[in-house]
């Protein structure tokens, strides 16, 4: 980044949001670095704090329970932890406070992928609790009908394609330095 790039001066932190699989948490990562700035996980945060995990969470408590205890992560993170870069949960933003309180307090970027790459990138971990049933493709492609409006009104939309993870996050840079300099497509 040079002393004119608009994201020198970004002082928000960067939400990712999407579905499961759209890969918010490993471009997040790869986004952070190329930002410098801290990465953060708002499922790994929310398992920290409950002290088990988000499958456990969901089958112990539902899936209620959990998305009070999403909202309150999430809250704490944006409203006192420095700029960074957070993936959260595919259904935090669906929350109308969630979205709202993201929307408030930061620049929110929607991870766009294809039902067949989200099936590909999810088949690899057992670890997605919406997913345990008979046909988790059809409950994909249901929760992307379902949510599509709500991750709609990000800030900004990328397309995370299959392949290279660092074209995905070149393609965030550019998108927010557009954003940021006001000529974003709307």
């Amino acid at each position: 980044m040079n002393a004119t790039d608009p994201l020198d001066a970004l002082e928000r932190t960067i939400v990712l949001v999407g579905l499961m699989g759209a890969g918010k948490t490993t471009v997040g990562r790869r986004l952070a670095r190329r930002l410098g700035r801290p990465f953060k996980d708002a499922d790994a945060e929310i398992e920290r704090a409950a002290g088990r995990s988000v499958p456990d969470i969901f089958a112990d408590f539902g899936e209620s329970a959990f998305r009070d205890g999403e909202r309150k992560v999430i809250a704490r993170l944006l409203e006192e932890e420095p700029p960074m870069v957070l993936a959260v949960g595919g259904g935090a933003f669906v929350d109308p406070d969630t979205r709202r309180l993201v929307k408030d307090e930061a620049v929110s970027v929607w991870l766009r992928a294809e039902l067949p790459v989200l099936m590909e990138r999810v088949s690899r971990r057992d670890t997605r609790p919406l997913l345990h049933n008979e046909d988790p493709e059809a409950v994909m492609a249901r929760l992307m009908e379902e949510r599509a409006p709500a991750y709609g009104e990000a800030d900004l939309a990328v397309d995370s394609a299959s392949g290279s993870h660092e074209k995905t996050v070149e393609a965030i840079v550019a998108a927010l330095r557009d954003h940021l300099a006001g000529t974003a497509p709307s």
